[in-house]
């Protein structure tokens, strides 16, 4: 077991953690504050159950005296306006977005701020939650009535201002994504009293044009106050009549508008929503790449499995060929002669022994005399067997010659000599045996002693 330094499983706790929440949204009520000469704000950030070191860094900051865009939420900051930074005080709730970091001397972890806003206004509050309950009634938040966002759209209509962050970031996510599309802004005011009119407007307006496939309506983050115009009825009763399916991007993450409760489609930011329109060109490529390695891990197993059987096939034809059935014959009839010889020899030794034995007791059972009375013997039979042979062939001989005489007299080919002819039918073959055997017009071979000759019937008279 391995024993750590402080420090050591400080930096280990430091990583696992900053890398586990890079960016977090975290609402809570503001203590302890404080402001040294540095410009940074300190502060705890509490729920009544849990408290959160806070430090937000001069630097991020939309401080008093700026005027313009701000760079993360969007919002227009008139000349003179003071940021939150110098009215943040005690008790005042707000929302925090930023990234976890372990301060490392004190050993704590605690919140990097990089934009905090301030929470709520009761009056809106009371106003945005009657209105919802107003178009819950109306149907106007139905899931059953909203459209689905065509994927990867061509054609798409962007309603925001020309002069926030937003439109950029929106297009600037566009262009890194999908295959590629073409996209109309429809600018109009997102902030102030002229906003939902202007907002309803355009929408209407890209229904009437019929060009495109879905509506993107973005705005930065900001109080809400400064996203009020996406909480009025106007702009509900646009998005409800719409009949091009309508994707929202206003605010940020907590930030949720009666825009984004009609429409088709909520997204955290104006970001998310051009993430939510098209897939990344990283997951495409990745899908194809994917699609390919299927295709090819499809083709292997289908070529492996065609090559065993091939192989399978090819096995079972050479066991039923000829070729291999001779040669599977040959070494069985190799393999028989091999064992057939050697019975043989086996078989030729043993009768060799058997003669040598009764040579053997021949020649101890009969001596000389005995040898020469059976050659007397043998002798007598011989000239007997001599006698009766001749007289047996001279009998056959004489059988033989009556039966030749009988044989000669069967030839058909006999009376030939005698001047008779053998008559055929050159249609049949067979020989003629009668008048009736032909019919007018037959062709006959007739045979003599001396060739053959070839005639032909032109009338049958039979005797009586």
């Amino acid at each position: 077991m391995r024993i750590l330094t402080v420090s050591e499983l400080t930096r280990a706790v430091k990583d696992t953690l900053e890398a586990e929440f890079p960016f977090v949204w975290v609402r809570g009520q503001v203590s302890n504050l404080g402001r040294p000469a540095s410009g940074h704000v300190y502060f705890t950030l509490g729920d009544g159950e849990a408290l959160l070191q806070v430090v937000w860094f001069k630097g991020s900051q939309w401080g008093a005296g700026e005027e313009g865009v701000h760079p993360l939420t969007g919002e227009v900051l008139e000349p003179g306006q003071g940021g939150l930074a110098a009215r943040l005080a005690d008790g005042m709730e707000v929302l925090c977005a930023g990234r976890i970091n372990v301060y490392a001397p004190r050993g704590q972890y605690q919140l990097v701020a990089e934009l905090v806003q301030e929470q709520g206004v009761g009056d809106l509050h009371l106003a945005f939650e009657a209105l919802k309950r107003k178009l819950a009634d109306k149907g106007y938040f139905d899931e059953d009535r909203k459209m689905v966002l065509p994927r990867s759209p061509e054609r798409v209509a962007l309603v925001t201002s020309t002069s926030g962050a937003a439109v950029r970031d929106f297009l600037r996510i566009a262009s890194e994504r999908g295959f590629g599309c073409e996209i109309r802004i429809h600018p109009t005011l997102v902030q102030g009293e002229q906003a939902p009119a202007g907002i309803a407007a355009a929408l209407d307006a890209v229904n009437a044009d019929g060009w495109a496939e879905v509506i993107a309506l973005v705005r930065g983050g900001g109080s809400l106050e400064d996203l009020w115009a996406f909480n009025t009825e106007l702009v509900a009763d646009a998005l409800y009549r719409s009949s091009i399916p309508v994707i929202t991007g206003v605010g940020h993450e907590p930030d949720v508008t009666i825009a984004d409760y009609v429409a088709d489609k909520r997204a955290a930011t104006p970001s998310h929503a051009a993430q939510e329109l098209w897939p990344a060109r990283a997951d495409l490529a990745q899908a194809v790449d994917e699609a390919q390695l299927n295709l090819e891990r499809a083709f292997g197993n289908w070529l492996g499995a065609k090559e065993a059987r091939l192989a399978e096939l090819r096995r079972a034809l050479s066991w039923l060929s000829p070729t291999q059935r001779l040669e599977r014959l040959l070494e069985r009839f190799r393999d028989t002669l091999h064992r057939l010889v050697r019975a043989g020899g086996d078989f030729v030794e043993n009768r060799r022994d058997d003669l040598e034995r009764a040579l053997a007791g021949l020649t101890r059972a009969f001596g000389p005399e005995a040898l020469e009375v059976r050659r007397g013997q043998a002798e007598s039979l011989a000239r007997r067997l001599d006698v009766a042979g001749r007289g047996l062939l001279e009998a056959q001989g004489n059988a033989l010659e009556l039966l030749r005489a009988r044989l000669a007299g069967l030839d058909p080919e006999a009376p030939l000599a005698r001047g008779y002819s053998l008559v055929t039918l050159a249609r049949t073959g067979r020989f003629l045996r009668g008048a009736g055997d032909a019919v007018p017009g037959d062709e006959l071979l007739v045979r003599a002693r001396d060739g053959r000759l070839r005639a032909g019937v032109t009338a049958v008279e039979k005797d009586e």
